[in-house]
């Protein structure tokens, strides 16, 4: 991958986590940098390096950005060729690819606020694998999955395909 490729992705991810609905722009970049690190990289210095015109970043200029993203300022350079991400069988490698993974979900599921932060909030988890096991086990035991209904989201309930799901799960029919 590019770093063009990278930035624009880290954008991406960027405005799914705080909760924007969309992909921080290179404007919101700039802002956010200089608000929350407090030292900027200008808009056009920024599309620059994403088009491809700036294939490489300074050392400032990589150190500022790994620290808002958040990232090993070695992951800020091109990929040697034949490099693929998938092929690493790290598990910190399989939490990032399972937290990628749901928050792409919660982009799909925009259009349901409730699924969306879900999802979002499994992914910004410390142990996301964890929840989705303990999340596995629930299901398994229908009843603890109604009783922590009732206590956690009473309102859930009253949704046409809960109730639906509850009729099913005690054998009534519609």
């Amino acid at each position: 991958m590019k770093l063009s490729e990278k930035l624009r992705y880290l954008r991406l991810v960027e405005g799914t986590l705080r909760g924007m609905g969309r992909e921080m722009t290179q404007q919101d970049l700039a802002r956010a940098l200089k608000k929350e690190v407090g030292a900027g990289l200008s808009q056009s210095y920024l599309s620059q390096i994403e088009s491809g015109a700036r294939p490489h970043l300074t050392n400032a200029s990589r150190m500022l950005l790994a620290r808002f993203f958040k990232v090993h300022p070695g992951y800020l350079v091109d990929d040697p060729e034949g490099y693929h991400t998938e092929l690493t069988s790290d598990l910190r490698a399989m939490r990032d690819r399972l937290d990628l993974w749901l928050i792409e979900g919660a982009e799909q599921f925009a259009s349901d606020p409730e699924v969306s932060e879900a999802l979002l909030r499994v992914a910004r988890h410390d142990d996301t694998r964890k929840c989705l096991i303990l999340l596995g086990a629930v299901l398994e035991a229908p009843q603890l999955l109604e009783r922590l209904s009732e206590v956690l989201k009473p309102d859930l309930g009253g949704h046409p395909r809960n109730q639906a799901h509850q009729r099913k799960s005690l054998g009534v029919r519609p």
